[in-house]
């Protein structure tokens, strides 16, 4: 049992040795389970979910009350113990820590040193403290008001200025890309004269895809936050976002055609849905994987700017489509 290298990110909140507690239940493995059990009475601890299971020092298992309840009465601590549960290095993010914890379904994690050192267990309520408050952060960041995650609990009680400042950059960021979006519609003028119908479709062209690139950021921030890497899942989020474009742009033909009865505009609005959904797709991946590359936050502002590119994208791949085909 081997636990994984410090690679604690110092610009989080806190590191997994912060939230460890000693003051949890040891035990030998050779132990009496009775004894044990007799023991948890007279004692008040942080959380006695788990009772680890030590040896000069080392940790060798832990023993959840489940498996401390269920044990046969005469049995040792190490017959009933999970000798290989899920551990951390005293420098694991602490979100990274609380994630591994969730995924092996632990009510502890034990924080483990060099040489299978014994630091502490985070008990259950810290554990879901850290998701909480990592949970209010990514949210913040996401919107784009706040780069820093150490000020993102007090944004909601924040006064009027500062919300204003947080806020605006990126809105202003915003306001550019639709003059700029203004100017690429403008372009095509004389094509919507000649059908104007091509026009009636652009909010939902550009909305579809960037739900689609919005899907795809949330979870590659949250892979990035927890250690996934962008490689791991790009193939995947490609395929998926392609063939959700494939899936609109299938529905779309025939209930556009049926409904507005041109077959042209129908068949302009399938294909850049399917296009504007492959490439937000991949805007919202890289992005994401840009900031954090520059070691910068990838949740800060990559959600606000992914928005101006992808609507900027979907609606020249839109038109570029129905100039071609409807027009």
């Amino acid at each position: 049992m081997e636990p994984e290298p410090l690679t604690a990110s110092r610009d989080s909140l806190g590191i997994a040795v912060q939230h460890a507690s000693i003051n949890i239940p040891i035990a030998a493995p050779g132990d009496s389970v009775d004894e044990l059990f007799a023991g948890l009475r007279i004692r008040e601890f942080d959380s006695a979910a788990v009772v680890a299971v030590c040896e000069d020092g080392r940790l060798l298992g832990l023993l959840t009350v489940e498996r401390l309840l269920a044990a046969r009465r005469g049995a040792r601590v190490a017959e009933v113990m999970d000798g290989h549960p899920p551990v951390v290095a005293p420098g694991t993010d602490q979100e990274r820590a609380a994630w591994e914890a969730v995924r092996h379904g632990e009510p502890g994690l034990a924080v483990v040193g060099p040489s299978g050192r014994f630091v502490g267990v985070i008990p259950p309520q810290r554990l879901l403290s850290v998701l909480l408050e990592e949970h209010d952060q990514d949210m913040a960041r996401l919107g784009g008001f706040l780069s820093s995650s150490a000020s993102a609990r007090s944004a909601s009680t924040e006064g009027v200025g500062r919300r204003l400042w947080h806020r605006l950059p990126w809105l202003l960021l915003g306001l550019a890309g639709a003059l700029f979006a203004a100017l690429i519609v403008g372009a095509f003028e004389s094509q919507m004269e000649r059908q104007v119908l091509i026009a009636f479709f652009v909010p939902g062209v550009v909305y579809l895809a960037d739900a689609i690139g919005t899907q795809t950021e949330a979870l590659i921030i949250r892979g990035l936050s927890v250690g996934v890497s962008v490689s791991r899942v790009a193939l995947r989020e490609i395929v998926t976002g392609t063939m959700l474009g494939l899936l609109l742009a299938v529905l779309a033909l025939p209930l556009v055609a049926l409904i507005w009865n041109n077959v042209e505009v129908a068949l302009a609005v399938s294909v850049a849905l399917f296009a504007a959904a492959s490439v937000s797709t991949f805007v919202a991946m890289v992005l994401p994987w840009l900031f954090h590359r520059l070691n910068k936050d990838p949740a800060f502002g990559s959600g606000p700017l992914a928005t101006v590119v992808q609507d900027l994208l979907s609606v020249s791949i839109y038109f570029v489509v129905a100039t071609a085909v409807a027009t």
